[in-house]
């Protein structure tokens, strides 16, 4: 019976330590409504990390290129401002999530990351442009 108290004290532990709250990482997943907005204010850095071919064929307007699957990704978004508010998105929101964790590696501290993407954000009615 004292075995069974200490597995279930344990297992009690185990659980309370997993359900504690993360702590905030910096990262804020946002509604394309919520960008839209976001986009209104001068002192934003709006980054498309998709491939440059995807961002040829369609983007969001005034968004900057940043190719998160290329080499020079590190040192590209190195002369980014760590202190301005960074906006991210890709094709469905997947590579974005991924790059907003490097940014919070990297030192910066208010990202934002487009929930689902410019395929929502198509979705939800906004418009792209296109370069070809």
């Amino acid at each position: 019976m004292k075995n069974l108290a200490i597995v279930l004290t344990f297992f009690l532990v185990w659980i309370m330590i997993g359900c504690k709250p993360k702590e905030d990482s910096g990262i804020k997943i946002i509604s394309p409504e919520e960008m839209h907005t976001f986009l209104q204010l001068d002192n934003v850095q709006f980054i498309d990390v998709r491939t440059p071919e995807e961002h040829e064929k369609e983007f969001i307007a005034t968004s900057q290129n940043i190719d998160f699957s290329s080499p020079s990704f590190l040192e590209d978004i190195s002369k980014l401002d760590k202190n301005k508010p960074v906006l991210l998105y890709c094709k469905t929101g997947r590579r974005s999530n991924t790059c907003a964790q490097k940014l919070v590696e990297a030192g910066f501290v208010k990202i934002y990351d487009l929930q689902g993407g410019i395929s929502k954000w198509k979705h939800d009615g906004y418009e792209v442009d296109t370069k070809l």
